[in-house]
């Protein structure tokens, strides 16, 4: 295992840095402690070929600038909340509504996680290296109650598998969902549409969603639908079978194939290039996003790459959106003396 850090920028005084893992099967991964973003991940194809597979920039003045979450955390809560509004106890909490086309609120809001430099240490031993990312989202940010402390710890290991772990503590009951963000497209990340990977989701219901994006409440089957990816499926296949073909829905994880602790969550396959990218986590759920959104602005990502509609695809392990909303939902509330801990596994390899 190798490790470079570099002077990536600085925001306000705070030093940014670029640190790349990498391993001795020429996989390798570059993050920033801003927004703990994954700009780069690089994988080798059966031919031993290797690309970038995430969609990103090559600079941080472009994160800056404006991104639909390259990469990047996601919280404090992850996903929609229904008119930004929500209940603890006796205490009612008003957030931001800033998702425009929804007027919901999204991912923790204009300033969420993703918009601060974290601190962070490394934690290395022959068979991984652990970035430790870790912040105090103090009560009252961006409207959430409680003072939390967060880490988030991004590592790579030489079985060619990216960990993604979230642990946090809070002084005062509160909400919370965290994620990673990244858009993978597995032929390299500016080779067009994902339409022709194809998808295994372990999951055996999802939860539809109202024009608002805000799940309506029921939990419904996947069989004989556009959603079902119980077997893999080539996704454009799905897609004509559904409006839009938009994709961006919460899929409940069925739990009945694991490793561990981990459940299986999704296996997700390019046939050009030979890799794939197993999905394992601890999380109830994991939301697919085809991006099917991203034609709505214009993305320049790295090496002047135009990003577009379905050029890459989020495959989010999380809570269910709305949660808090919902009492029928897993829980998202954290209590003082108690932890949030979740773990996901992105494995890759060829085939």
């Amino acid at each position: 295992m190798e490790k470079t850090i570099e002077l990536y920028g600085e925001i306000g005084g705070q030093r940014v840095d670029l640190i790349t893992l990498k391993n001795s099967k020429g996989m390798q991964v570059s993050l920033t402690n801003y927004g703990c973003i994954v700009t780069s991940i690089v994988v080798p194809d059966r031919d031993g070929k290797a690309e970038d597979v995430v969609l990103g920039y090559e600079s941080l003045e472009k994160y800056l600038a404006g991104h639909p979450f390259f990469g990047a955390i996601a919280g404090r809560f992850a996903n929609r909340i229904q008119d930004g509004r929500f209940k603890i106890d006796a205490n009612v909490y008003q957030l931001e509504t800033n998702e425009p086309p929804t007027v919901q609120h999204l991912h923790g809001g204009s300033k969420g996680f993703d918009k601060y430099v974290w601190a962070y240490d490394l934690e290395e031993t022959d068979e991984e290296i652990l970035v430790h990312l870790h912040r105090i989202s103090v009560d009252g940010e961006s409207g959430y109650p409680g003072t939390l402390d967060v880490t988030h710890t991004i590592g790579l290991d030489e079985k060619n598998q990216l960990h993604y772990n979230f642990r946090a503590h809070t002084d005062k009951p509160t909400v919370i969902n965290l994620v990673n963000h990244s858009y993978y497209n597995l032929a390299g990340h500016d080779s067009g549409s994902v339409a022709d990977h194809e998808l295994k989701l372990f999951a055996d219901f999802y939860t539809p969603v109202a024009e608002n994006m805000i799940p309506t409440g029921e939990i419904l089957s996947v069989a004989g639908s556009g959603m079902d990816f119980r077997n893999s499926t080539r996704i454009g296949t799905n897609m004509d079978k559904v409006e839009g073909a938009a994709f961006d829905f919460n899929y409940i994880l069925n739990g009945q194939e694991q490793e561990g602790d981990y459940k299986l969550a999704a296996d997700l396959y390019d046939p050009t290039s030979g890799r794939f990218m197993t999905v394992l986590t601890t999380q109830p759920a994991i939301q697919f996003y085809n991006a099917f959104k991203l034609s709505n602005k214009t993305w320049i990502g790295r090496n002047g790459c135009k990003y577009e509609a379905f050029g890459g695809l989020c495959l989010e392990t999380q809570g269910y959106p709305d949660s808090p909303n919902k009492a029928h939902f897993p829980s998202a509330r954290l209590n003082p003396g108690d932890v949030y801990e979740h773990k996901t596994i992105h494995r890759f390899g060829t085939r």
